[in-house]
């Protein structure tokens, strides 16, 4: 072993580290140290490559003379963490007019021209980055020297030193670039990660026997199921088998020729060294290998490439098998990986007619003929019919044409948006903010500028993983739900500490929410529920009662519909705990805003169009989220939630005959100040006591306040109280803490991201300094005012690991999150504990 201030020859005992030499030189000694046949490998340190990039080379004869005269050379980078990239291998260094000579004599004249060419333009193009241009097409050495000298003024290198240290110094300055900086960073490098470089001796791949290069690895890319997958290209060096259309399988295949069919006894030794490094490594690998005259070297091995479901599959494997822990394995998969799992993918390799692209606001993919309204889509859905349903934005009447839809596609809004929000709980893929799309509702038509114009019917797909929108239909990968994933669910339930439960508006999602095992509804958000079209005229003639009794026997016909859900709803959960939001949105949306919806509207309450159109001019506010809707309406329409408390005690005591106890929470939405609790918890007091007295049935239940404005999180002690839980809802507290719109803001905040003003979008990731403060202060103060009060977070953000985080600290007993986004909950959750039990929190 030759060790120097400068380089290391890669042995099983050289003093290599991943921190100071990179993943490949450290991967690299631990296929040395299992006794693979590695070919002679120096690494050059982070250190030594930055001394490169600044002028001062090693010494390029120490080096050299550890491979020996004549060798051929290949040079590789190796930076700390794969996905951080680095320069293209440069292969054939020492290639000179006496080594082609050489060659020629071995390999035959044809072998060694290829050679010398492929270096001759690799050294000009990669290393000296000369035009391209002038090296292509068919060319002979001579040709490509004359090139060079062309371009140059200077004759072509014929000293392998030479070569090798042009070759270094491009690759050290190449790192230090600033579009290699930043596309590292991208990755979560930090500025000053290094590089180090590994010089490899080569083996050929060409010669009189059996001779190639392939790559190869044991776990299907695609479900991480074990398979022999790779391909094979004889004559050939590096990684051209992945690109040539005429490679060769691994095993015997009727698609074409195969490795096995030549060299059976090499495939064998692959897999041996596969299952070797599995089970050393702790890791399924991809090999890339040379063969020349049937001798075998294994180049690299390399974390082998994986789809999100492969990535569960492999690290569920090798825990089952003893190769890691349970909780290793938890920590390998990066939590969002789990959406692919969840929903409907674009398959792999799937050709993209990409139409346009919008925000990525809800992940998954689907194909469905365009529809352009709620009723449509319903009626497609009944027919059996995909349908996507197309909005410019949409509002809470499109509910159920949302629910009948296999994905939305809005011209405007956010990853808040209401599109976004409500395809996120149903597990629908949606792309918002498509501002390319130019849409007509009464020619029903869609267009983009420059393509074609679509119209009710065709067929789209749509990607809400990618925000992609496609033309026609394309193959997609069902998600996989059981097997794997079920484990690491289970695993991750066993690791959590603190509580996962789901929002969840329906039975439906109530049921999904079950699926994925939760430990409670967090949120059931009431005014879902009187959207579908024989509650909606009800809900419509109330909002038209001229007193309180008329009023009154409105909701007295909604009332059993509300008892119905609630039953239903308790009843899938199981006595786990569910927590109600009394009514929250201003009236107004219950109401037609179009011409023919007001006529018709008019017909079925028998009332003039006149008055009809007066009514809901009377209701119009200027800012309606700030305006009369939530606890304000409690106070000022008592009605209202009166009949929902009646509706979810009666429930209670009808679902707790059939099972487990229920216990309801019930919670009051867009409170800012005590006396608002007050009033309403008298008036639902008194509905708990009337429902007792009638039933002769006795219940339980908890009151509590949904935290949505500054002032509420600010007086949390005096409104704790009168409540046994505070819900902070994320979404409304970072508008009001920001001053911002949610629907609106998409349209400049990429810019504000871009240029600093905020790290990141507070819609999407929680703003811990200043929305984070004020929960904080509120969960402080509202503990202190009431030690057992339960805190938790029910908002959007709720499903971000960041936010999971910032609650276990905070001391928070639960997040609530859409149904589809609780697995990646759960497991943002366990490897969080999982953490804190390798280092606690204090010392991260």
């Amino acid at each position: 072993m030759l060790t120097t201030p400068d380089f290391t020859e890669i042995t099983a005992t050289a003093k290599l580290r991943t921190s100071t030499h990179g993943n490949r030189a450290k991967c690299l000694q631990r296929l040395v140290r299992l006794e693979l046949p590695v070919p002679r490998t120096v690494a050059l340190s982070f250190d030594t490559v930055r001394a490169i990039a600044a002028g001062r080379l090693p010494d390029m004869q120490s080096l050299i003379g550890v491979f020996g005269p004549g060798a051929l050379l290949s040079v590789r980078s190796s930076s700390q963490m794969s996905d951080w990239g680095g320069p293209g291998t440069i292969l054939n260094i020492g290639m000179t007019d006496a080594k082609a000579a050489e060659l020629a004599m071995t390999h035959g004249r044809d072998a060694a021209d290829a050679l010398y060419v492929s270096f001759i333009r690799s050294y000009a193009v990669d290393v000296l980055r000369l035009d391209a241009d002038g090296y292509e097409g068919p060319m002979t050495p001579r040709l490509a020297k004359a090139e060079f000298e062309t371009e140059t003024e200077d004759p072509f290198p014929q000293n392998t030193a030479e070569q090798l240290a042009e070759v270094l110094k491009s690759m050290a300055r190449a790192w230090e670039g600033t579009t290699a900086r930043l596309l590292r960073q991208a990755q979560g490098a930090p500025v000053d990660a290094g590089l180090g470089l590994v010089v490899q001796e080569m083996a050929l791949g060409i010669g009189q026997g059996v001779s190639g290069s392939g790559v190869v690895q044991f776990a299907a890319p695609d479900t991480g199921a074990p398979q022999v997958t790779g391909r094979w290209l004889p004559q050939a060096q590096g990684r051209a088998a992945l690109s040539e259309s005429d490679a060769h399988y691994i095993l015997n295949d009727p698609r074409g020729r195969s490795l096995q069919e030549v060299a059976p006894d090499t495939v064998s030794a692959l897999c041996a060294a596969g299952r070797l490094m599995r089970d050393r490594l702790r890791e399924e690998m991809q090999i890339e290998f040379t063969l020349m005259n049937g001798q075998l070297s294994i180049l690299d091995a390399v974390r082998c490439p994986r789809s999100g479901r492969a990535e569960v599959a492999i690290a569920v494997a090798l825990a089952e098998d003893g190769i890691i822990t349970r909780d290793e394995a938890l920590m390998r998969i990066p939590p969002f990986t789990l959406n692919q799992l969840l929903h409907r993918q674009v398959g792999p390799g799937v050709a993209r007619d990409v139409l346009t692209r919008g925000i990525a606001a809800a992940p998954g993919a689907a194909t469905g003929k365009i529809v352009f309204s709620a009723a449509t889509a319903q009626a497609m859905a009944a027919q059996g019919e995909a349908c996507i349903l197309v909005r410019r934005e949409t509002s809470p009447e499109d509910i159920r044409g949302m629910h009948a839809a296999q994905a939305i596609l809005t011209e405007r809004g956010g990853m808040t948006s209401h599109a976004a929000v409500i395809a996120r709980g149903l597990g629908l893929p949606c792309v918002t903010g498509a501002i390319r799309l130019q849409l007509d509702g009464r020619k029903k038509t869609l267009t983009v500028p420059g393509r074609r114009i679509f119209h009710e019917g065709d067929v789209i797909t749509l990607d809400g993983s990618t925000g992609d929108i496609l033309v026609g239909p394309v193959p997609l990968v069902e998600p996989a739900l059981g097997g794997a994933f079920a484990s690491l669910m289970d695993w991750a339930d066993a690791a959590r500490d603190i509580g996962i439960r789901a929002n969840a508006d329906t039975p439906e999602d109530a049921a999904m929410a079950q699926r994925f095992g939760v430990d409670g509804i967090g949120l059931c958000r009431t005014e879902h529920m009187f959207f579908d079209p024989a509650r909606l005229t009800v809900m419509r003639e109330m909002i038209f009662a001229e007193n309180p009794a008329d009023r009154a026997a409105a909701l007295d016909r909604l009332l059993p519909m509300q008892r119905a859900d609630f039953i239903e709803l308790f009843q899938i959960m199981q006595g786990q705990p569910v927590t109600i939001r009394l009514f929250d949105p201003p009236l107004h949306e219950f109401l037609p805003g179009d011409r023919d919806g007001i006529r018709a509207l008019a017909e079925a309450l028998d009332l003039p169009v006149s008055r009809v159109q007066s009514r809901i001019e009377s209701l119009q506010e200027f800012n309606p989220m700030l305006g009369l809707r939530g606890v304000r309406l409690g106070v000022t329409v008592p009605e209202i939630y009166e009949m929902q408390a009646r509706a979810i005690f009666e429930a209670t005591i009808k679902a707790s005959g059939k099972g487990a106890p229920v216990v309801p929470e019930i919670m009051i939405p867009l409170v800012s100040a005590r006396r608002e609790v007050e009033l309403v918890k008298a008036r639902i007091d008194v509905i708990a006591a009337e429902v007792k007295s009638r039933s002769g049935q006795e219940f339980t239940y908890r009151l509590g306040v949904m935290v949505e404005t500054p002032r509420a999180a600010l007086r949390a002690g005096e409104i704790a109280e009168h409540s046994a839980f505070l819900s902070f809802g994320t979404n409304d507290l970072t508008q009001m803490t920001y001053g911002l719109s949610r629907d609106d803001a998409g349209r400049f905040m990429s810019a504000y991201v871009q240029l600093g003003v905020f790290p990141e979008d507070p819609f999407q990731q929680l703003d811990i300094d200043g929305v984070g403060e004020l929960m904080l202060l509120g969960a402080e103060r509202g503990r202190r005012a009431r030690p057992e009060l339960m805190l938790s977070i029910c908002g959007e953000h709720a499903g971000h690991p960041a936010t999971i985080a910032f609650s276990r600290r905070a001391g928070f007993d639960y997040v609530s999150c859409s149904p589809f986004r609780v697995p990646v909950a759960k497991l943002a959750a366990a490897q969080l504990s999982i953490q804190d039990k390798i280092l606690p929190y204090d010392a991260h």
